[in-house]
């Protein structure tokens, strides 16, 4: 069995390759059960949450996400997502390999925000913000950039500090990246709005969204958790990466739902529906579209197989 490091996880998972699998994924018969998802107290500190996520493809892979996230540990330089994939065969059952988590969830959801733009994006966004510092920024913003021509990203975090750091290490990626100092100056800037932080409260407003802006919220995992504000929610198009995992867990559709400002019937279409051709996404130039990311375990399954392939030289073997 192999068992692939953070290092060799990122390597195997190049953002161009990722996406696609993840999307093929998304067209796929991948059968995914109710994930395990479970609160736990850790005194004097935040709660951290236990993930368990199953998925199979029949007679192909299988696959077991092992996943704890402590929201402090940021205060003992330790990373919040801790975790473990167990990837199988479908016909055998034999263990293939184990990867490691926290690179892969990293990995997988900034492709699965970067496939929802190559739908809600506009076709000639040049400039992103990047609302966030912590470990998912560098990827969402090298995934975006895999599918649209960004030319420029802007860094906004709640520390300056971090903010800057972000942006020097964004810089060393060669992305254009600096420092936005003003929030709402950056977003009324903006042509992709991304957004991962653990906030409890909106931090985009609506009103700030010009003509055209795609909005990515992937942070806010927790139904008591919003990055935006009902105002964006009224003003966009609203897509989700599944409805069930969407109108339960992200605060993003959840507190919306229960303010009477949106309805499940709002939601436009989940990702599955814009993989497979069921719903043509973005429809005007000037449309603002929402896309609302909790998870899939079939991303995780999709980044598992790639990450195996590629470790193991099977890349063209399908």
């Amino acid at each position: 069995m192999l068992v692939l490091d953070e290092e060799q996880t990122r390597a195997a998972l190049p953002f161009p390759e990722l996406i696609e699998a993840v999307e093929a994924m998304f067209r796929s018969d991948c059968v995914m059960p109710v994930r395990h998802h479970h609160d736990m107290e850790v005194p004097g500190e935040a709660n951290a949450v236990m993930l368990l996520m199953p998925a199979w493809v029949p007679g192909e892979h299988i696959g077991v996400k092992i996943l704890n996230l402590f929201p402090d540990n940021h205060l003992r330089a330790l990373p919040t997502i801790i975790g473990s994939y167990l990837l199988s065969s479908g016909k055998t059952g034999e263990m293939l390999a184990m990867v490691e988590g926290g690179e892969l969830t990293a990995r997988r959801t900034a492709a699965t925000s970067a496939l929802a733009s190559k739908y809600l994006a506009r076709v000639d966004a040049e400039t992103m913000l990047m609302v966030g510092t912590g470990r998912l920024s560098l990827n969402l913003m090298q995934a975006h950039a895999a599918t649209r021509p960004l030319k420029r990203f802007l860094i906004w975090g709640r520390s300056q500090a971090k903010a800057e750091e972000t942006a020097r290490d964004a810089k060393a990626l060669g992305l254009n990246a600096a420092v936005a100092h003003d929030l709402s100056e950056a977003a009324r800037d903006a042509d992709i709005v991304s957004c991962a932080t653990l906030s409890s409260e909106p931090l985009i407003r609506g009103e700030w969204l010009k003509p055209g802006t795609h909005l990515d919220l992937v942070g806010a995992y927790k139904p008591t958790m919003r990055e935006s504000d009902d105002e964006a929610v009224r003003r966009s198009s609203i897509f989700v990466d599944t409805r069930a995992g969407a109108t339960k867990e992200g605060g993003d559709i959840v507190l919306p739902i229960q303010n009477g400002v949106l309805t499940k019937d709002d939601i436009r279409a989940e990702m599955a529906e814009l993989a497979q051709g069921r719903h043509p996404g973005r429809t005007s130039a000037d449309e603002i579209t929402l896309f609302k990311s909790v998870g899939a375990a079939l991303e995780d399954l999709a980044g598992a197989i790639l990450a195996y392939r590629h470790a193991s030289g099977r890349v063209s073997r399908r």
